[in-house]
């Protein structure tokens, strides 16, 4: 029996401190994916690694050992610290459980900011990687396709996506809570990635003048602050910049902190102790949280935004459960799906022994008629081909409804009795025929991402 599983942590189950450790291991060049071909159990699989989460998707035949061998992987191939007790941090969704917590992450309700569009795009980024490793086949390939369509659904049903926000958003009411009012206050941001950006938009609409960005590619700071009639600082010298700064929102990819404890301090002299908000939306993070320490300085990590989403939350809420009623209908549409996979071997062992007798009933026929020309022979071919598939319609389509039942074992011994077929396990060709299907889809799917 084919099982779904997806094991993973996130901000749910694991501080900040131990996702910036994991966070570090899965940015090496190593992708745990090459390891699926030494992996005994695990059959499909797919990795998501985020700011915020680490996940593996993955199918197996034996739950117990599929899982065990992921967890080792985690541990040894990924780089979790020997230190760290994983299953303290872990969460492990098993078949539909796993199926309906991939919507909920498709569709941005499993996030730490509700609606936050930026998932769905690290999930395809995820399956691409998958599709290139080729560790997806039949059953995650179809299964990630539906992950996306949810997701489209959720979003175009309900309200979700307009009552979002995001992190880089929720740092921006952050400080507005703090100050009250922002227009007058100097800001620098550190890094000028896609959170910085977001940062920057939300900054301006709440009447920000005087943004500086800093960043270690000059390249992009200065398109990010012609984009948003800012300032630019070299990277190199940011430090110095902060003694003229309010506020400071830093999200760069660095895997150590950029700003220390003696960095700020020796700082905070020349400002004459005026206050100084750090807003830290890195993982790992950016700033020392010993610099909290310093006096009128204040850092607030990624953690600690958690308290301004929940504020947004009961506004929220009912669009919430709207859309985790569409994940609902639509896990129980996949799970059907999934009950018929036990009939594609019968059904394939149907049609195979049908064209089996059709081609050595022509081949009798031929043999017969040696005058007959070659659009005669194209139309008896034809002719047979279809008599044979409206003659196993109906049998497939019963086949097919009896596999979403609990008497499937039943029905499909009665089959191939009833048509004596020799075991039903004849799926040899099914492989090579679903495996193009999903070379055809995931080729088309990749495409459309490009786009």
């Amino acid at each position: 029996m084919c099982h779904i599983v997806l094991l993973g942590m996130n901000h749910k189950t694991a501080p900040v401190e131990i996702r910036e450790q994991l966070a570090v291991a899965c940015r090496q060049e190593v992708n745990p994916l090459h390891m699926l071909p030494r992996m005994e159990h695990v059959d499909e699989m797919v990795f998501l690694s985020t700011c915020n989460r680490v996940e593996f998707l993955f199918t197996c035949n034996s739950l117990q050992d599929g899982i065990q061998e992921v967890k080792t992987l985690l541990r040894t191939h990924v780089g979790l610290p020997v230190s760290t007790p994983p299953d303290n941090y872990l969460y492990v969704y098993e078949n539909m459980e796993a199926v309906k917590h991939l919507f909920m992450v498709a569709s941005s309700l499993d996030s730490m900011v509700l609606g936050e569009p930026q998932i769905l795009g690290q999930m395809k980024d995820a399956y691409r990687a998958a599709v290139e490793y080729r560790t997806v086949k039949t059953v995650l390939n179809r299964l990630l396709h539906k992950a996306f369509s949810v997701a489209k659904r959720v979003r175009t049903e309900t309200c979700i996506g307009s009552c979002a926000v995001s992190v880089s958003y929720a740092a921006v009411e952050l400080a507005r809570k703090i100050f009250g009012d922002i227009r007058d206050k100097k800001v620098m941001l550190i890094g000028a990635g896609e959170m910085a950006e977001l940062a920057a938009e939300h900054f301006l609409a709440q009447g920000v003048r005087q943004l500086t960005v800093a960043n270690r590619t000059l390249e992009r700071a200065m398109e990010l602050a012609g984009k948003f009639r800012a300032e630019t600082v070299p990277f190199d010298c940011f430090l110095d910049a902060l003694k003229s700064m309010d506020i400071v929102l830093s999200s760069t990819g660095a895997q150590q902190p950029i700003i220390r404890y003696q960095d700020v301090r020796s700082r905070m002299r020349e400002r004459r102790n005026k206050p100084l908000f750090f807003i830290d939306i890195a993982v790992p993070r950016d700033i020392d949280p010993k610099v909290n320490e310093i006096d009128n300085v204040y850092v607030y990590d990624i953690d600690d935004l958690q308290g301004v989403i929940d504020i947004n939350r009961e506004e929220r809420r009912n669009q919430a459960q709207l859309a985790e009623h569409l994940i609902d209908e639509e896990t129980i549409k996949f799970k059907r799906w999934m009950n018929t996979l036990s009939a594609v071997p019968t059904i394939i062992s149907l049609r195979a022994k049908a064209e089996t007798i059709r081609r050595n009933e022509i081949r009798k026929t031929f043999a017969q008629l040696p005058d007959l020309s070659e659009r005669e022979r194209e139309a008896i071919e034809i002719l047979t081909e279809s008599i044979i598939k409206k003659f196993l319609h109906d049998p497939i389509v019963f086949l097919k409804k009896k596999a979403q039942r609990g008497t499937q074992a039943t029905f499909m011994d009665f089959a191939q009795q009833f048509f004596n077929l020799e075991d039903g396990d004849g799926a040899d060709s099914s492989p090579l025929a679903q495996d193009a299907d999903i070379a055809t889809e995931s080729s088309s799917f990749l495409e459309n991402a490009k786009k």
